[in-house]
């Protein structure tokens, strides 16, 4: 069993968390927010730190899951931060969703101070954190995937190697940029069976079981026929998602036409107030239910 340290206690950190404690391994956590952190050990075997390097220091694997490329700055680089307290020949394991620069830039730094950095954004959403299902990608040192995979594993049901920094992250803006096309095509087909008078849930029923199956479809379906958007990721998430793959886009030559498109769709989500609805609620551009 290995020491480990957690920064980030968010939806998806929190249950993360918990599942390597469950595993056996001694965890300490840190959250920005003290309460939260009290709130996980009140569930789980471990204990809290008062900063991220403390957090950190001695620990074999250090994650983190917080919010974007500035904040993996300052937690990670700035003076105090992570690699101020990590030793030679850990592991810096980071499940943010974050530019493949921002992953490129902390393995160069990372490497100065000779600790691994391993770029592992997942997806699943928050019930697949909270099951330990996520889909993990890493891109970074395979030495270091290797020595690291089992512990990832706790929480998920696939961990796959990439390649080299910043694959991790290239490899979530696709699965972003695919999730995108999806819900604003299910949304459409859903407005489209009930302003056409047919039962919009036995026409997802049906379609489930031929070529338009999906995740999206079969997990998301029937709430956004019911128009309920509660189930984890949220719009605003999403779109800083897309604006990170827009922007690699840009600099990898790449034409994302529904991509931008879509993320138009959920500026108008979110101007209409729904910021923390989950991504189906696009729907809601679209005819109101009959």
């Amino acid at each position: 069993m290995a020491k480990v340290a957690f920064i980030g206690l968010g939806v998806m950190g929190f249950p993360m968390a918990g599942h390597l404690a469950a595993g056996g391994h001694e965890v300490t956590v840190y959250n920005r927010n003290p309460a939260r952190a009290a709130a996980w050990l009140g569930q789980h075997q471990g204990k809290s730190a008062a900063t991220p390097a403390a957090a950190a220091a001695g620990a074999q694997f250090v994650f983190t899951c917080i919010g974007n490329d500035n904040d993996l700055y300052q937690v990670i680089l700035e003076e105090g931060g992570l690699l101020s307290s990590m030793a030679p020949g850990s592991v810096l394991i980071d499940h943010t969703t974050a530019s493949a620069e921002a992953a490129r830039t902390i393995h160069a730094a990372a490497r100065e101070k000779g600790v691994f950095f391993l770029d592992a954004p997942v997806s699943g959403g928050q019930a697949g954190a909270e099951n330990g299902k996520l889909t993990v990608m890493v891109g970074g040192d395979e030495e270091a995937y290797v020595r690291a995979e089992a512990v990832i594993a706790l929480f998920a049901r696939a961990v796959t190697y990439m390649g080299v920094s910043g694959s991790g992250q290239l490899t979530k803006m696709v699965n972003q940029i695919c999730i995108a096309g999806l819900v604003q095509a299910l949304s459409e087909g859903i407005a489209f069976a009930e302003n056409a008078g047919l039962d919009a849930g036995r026409v997802v029923d049906v379609i489930a079981k031929g070529a338009a199956q999906s995740w999206q479809l079969e997990n998301r379906g029937k709430t956004m026929i019911e128009r309920q958007f509660d189930f984890g990721f949220a719009v605003d998430l999403m779109r800083k998602d897309l604006g990170i793959c827009i922007a690699e886009a840009r600099r990898n030559g790449s034409d994302l036409p529904v991509t931008e498109l879509t993320d138009q769709f959920y500026s108008e989500v979110q101007q209409a107030g729904g910021n923390r609805y989950d991504t189906s609620s696009l729907i809601t551009r679209l005819n109101k239910k009959k």
